[in-house]
């Protein structure tokens, strides 16, 4: 079903810079602290990893996460990919894989998890998840702790009818996107 637009959208990241690869993979932190290979297209430039030590002075939110409204990284094809989420299409895998699951929180980078308080820790108490209530409830213009409160939240309140709202609010927002970058 999705086979078409995977493949348009592998065009697209190739047609935009050629011979690069089309899938971007980074180690993230899960369940219990375990590292797994993300999967997702690749939306940034191909050293953009390398090009982050310039911008760590621009992040636009507090705490452990980077976030630039404008990231000079992103290619053309990226800012599209992103403001429809289709640059995560790619992590059904890694719940195939069993690295994580449709909803819970965000896997954090292990750069990230190195900025964690103990508090902060709670959020590897559950299998991290391609779309939860901080995606939901406002994405990039929620800052690192309020993020953590929410995926906080979601862990106390955890039940199959919650999944199912994170989950048509996830296609609202993909349908209707609002601000993802």
């Amino acid at each position: 079903m999705l086979s078409p637009l995977l493949l348009f959208v592998s065009y697209k990241i190739r047609q935009e810079e050629p011979g690069s690869p089309v899938f971007f993979s980074q180690e993230r932190v899960g369940l219990n602290g375990k590292k797994f290979k993300m999967y997702k297209f690749r939306s940034m430039c191909v050293d953009a990893e390398e090009k982050l030590a310039e911008l760590l002075d621009k992040n636009e939110i507090e705490g452990a996460m980077f976030k630039m409204k404008d990231d000079p990284r992103v290619t053309k094809i990226g800012k599209i990919i992103r403001s429809k989420s289709i640059d995560e299409i790619p992590q059904l895998w890694n719940v195939l894989k069993g690295d994580m699951s449709l909803i819970g929180p965000r896997p954090p980078l292990i750069r990230e998890v190195a900025e964690y308080t103990s508090y902060d820790m709670q959020r590897l108490f559950v299998k991290p998840g391609c779309s939860g209530l901080w995606q939901v409830s406002g994405r990039n213009d929620v800052g690192f702790s309020e993020m953590v409160e929410l995926d906080l939240e979601y862990i106390q309140s955890q039940s199959l009818m919650n999944d199912f709202k994170i989950i048509f609010k996830t296609i609202w927002i993909v349908i209707k996107p609002n601000g993802a970058y």
